[in-house]
């Protein structure tokens, strides 16, 4: 029961202290991942970002069997969004596919928020205030999601063009400029696919942006039309 309650709640203090080192290595492995795109690294640097991905990877092995093991429903967990961002977070690395899935550890940063959840919130504020208090959740948490899509668009705009383009997109660094100017639908057009697979890849990209655009405001509009009526005096 101990142990379920470190894996699985966060409002213990061993239970954040389990999901902050979790969290900790997620942001490591990111890190590494985008440095090792970089062009011209000198082989001990490949070799220390290669031995950190094997214990990175074997920590993430750990932390997912400890949640199957300790989830009430263990198949619910195997099959749920969590459950299968882990899996295919650390299953390449077993199976040699030659297909690079790290970029999906950004997304299990938002197990954060289930920390988070814990902050309260002084009520004493104007109107506006009320209304960005009452969508400041939403809107950090979609914020951080954008953020992850962001970094997503630049790793997989990176694997399509690099070949094709190795002056655009030399690594994902160099590709995130592409991947803000496309999520925000501003497209300057100085850089832009020309693969098939780069084009589709974009495609998707453009949709996300859309409502990357439009549901920050639509959630604060929201909170205005709920703060109106109590801010109307009786």
């Amino acid at each position: 029961m101990r142990l379920r309650e470190v894996v699985l709640e966060s409002h213990s203090r061993a239970g954040r202290a389990f999901d902050l080192v979790v969290l900790g290595l997620i942001v490591c492995s990111v890190v590494t991942f985008l440095l090792e795109t970089l062009p011209n690294l000198p082989d001990a640097a490949r070799s220390i970002f290669g031995v950190s991905e094997v214990v990175i990877t074997v920590l993430f092995t750990i932390e997912y069997c400890l949640r199957l093991a300790v989830a009430p429903k263990k198949r619910d967990y195997a099959f749920s969004f969590y459950g299968i961002v882990d899996l295919l977070a650390i299953l390449p690395f077993y199976v040699a596919s030659g297909i690079d899935l790290r970029a999906l550890r950004a997304v299990r940063m938002l197990r954060l928020f289930a920390v988070l959840k814990l902050v309260r919130y002084n009520r004493a504020i104007i109107e506006f205030g009320k209304a960005i208090r009452l969508a400041k959740e939403q809107i950090i948490i979609f914020g951080f999601f954008a953020v992850i899509v962001l970094f997503i668009s630049a790793a997989g705009i990176y694997y399509f063009e690099n070949e094709a383009q190795p002056q655009h997109f030399q690594s994902i660094f160099h590709s995130l400029w592409w991947a803000i100017s496309t999520l925000t639908t501003v497209g300057y057009g100085d850089v832009y696919p020309i693969t098939a697979g780069g084009k589709i890849f974009t495609f998707v990209v453009l949709l996300c942006g859309l409502g990357i655009v439009a549901v920050p405001t639509g959630v604060f509009a929201s909170a205005l039309s709920r703060v109106a009526p109590a801010a109307t005096p009786e």
